[in-house]
């Protein structure tokens, strides 16, 4: 019988290979098997859970609490730490020059605030001035007066204001005077015989020293002409008091004493002006930095 070249395998011999595939199966099934049971018991096991690999980085920060290490000190031996420091040094520099700056500026503002109050009270002390030369009211004037040198010099303040009320000017004192000449050299009714006498005597024999001015009543008359002619009214006021008809120049000796008096007072408000420019201080250009609050003290605790 002849034999078929082509061989057809029987079934013993295709089922050969089946096995191994199946012994591979099983093992792959076991082990993933395995791998879910560690993983549970892992995760529910506290006894396990502690030696996890998951767990142990956890312990770090406490180990390096423990060991007294300085985080900021860590940082700046990083290797980034000294450019910080240099930026901060150069940040802290440019702070310095802006607060220099600031403090200059502040300064020469505070100079300009005080360089306008006192151009300003110059100024009110001049209209006051003026105001009373020319034998005229204050007006707006005396309200600027109370505001500005009220509180610093109320006396001088207070004879301006009663000057104004009754100003007396030099063209009045010329006028006066001279409606008095005629009765300045001769004596008062009220004066003796026996005291006419004397200053008649007196008169007609004069011994001076040379460069003195003259006693004559005549020559003091023309002094003080002269001198009302230059704004001189104290000088004036000096040799009328000395003529021999001075009861009768009372009131014009008064009035003479008011122009003087509102004269000094405005002198004294003007280098008021000059040296207190202004009581209150100009307000800083920028808000000063609040300062942080104290840190307050932390008990320590005694028990350990």
């Amino acid at each position: 019988m002849a034999m078929n070249s082509d061989y057809e395998p029987t079934g013993v011999d295709a089922q050969r290979p089946r096995p191994l595939r199946t012994l591979l199966i099983i093992a792959a099934l076991a082990f993933v098997a395995g791998l879910v049971a560690m993983g549970w018991i892992l995760t529910h096991w506290d006894r396990a859970r502690a030696v996890m690999p998951g767990q142990k980085p956890a312990a770090a920060p406490v180990a390096a609490v423990m060991s007294g290490s300085n985080p900021a000190a860590d940082i700046a031996a990083a290797p980034g730490g000294t450019a910080d420091t240099a930026e901060a040094g150069v940040l802290n520099a440019r702070v310095a020059d802006l607060e220099s700056r600031i403090a200059r500026v502040s300064e020469r503002a505070q100079a300009a605030s005080g360089n306008a109050a006192r151009a300003e009270g110059l100024l009110v002390a001049f209209a006051a001035r003026r105001a009373l030369d020319r034998g005229m009211a204050l007006g707006y004037i005396e309200a600027q007066l109370r505001e500005r040198f009220g509180a610093s010099q109320p006396r001088a303040v207070a004879t301006i204001l009663a000057a104004a009320r009754d100003p007396v000017t030099i063209g009045e004192l010329q006028i006066g005077l001279e409606d008095l000449a005629p009765t300045l050299s001769s004596a008062s009714a009220e004066e003796g015989w026996w005291s006419g006498l004397k200053r008649e005597m007196a008169e007609l024999v004069v011994i001076r020293k040379a460069g003195t001015p003259s006693p004559l009543p005549a020559q003091r008359l023309r002094r003080a002409q002269r001198m009302l002619e230059g704004g001189r009214v104290d000088a004036a006021l000096a040799e009328i008091a000395r003529m021999p008809g001075r009861e009768r120049a009372a009131n014009w000796m008064k009035a003479a004493r008011q122009y003087n008096e509102a004269r000094r007072a405005l002198d004294v408000i003007e280098t008021a002006a000059i040296l207190e420019p202004g009581s209150a201080t100009p307000a800083p250009l920028l808000p000063q930095p609040a300062l942080p609050p104290a840190a307050a003290p932390v008990a320590e605790d005694s028990g350990g």
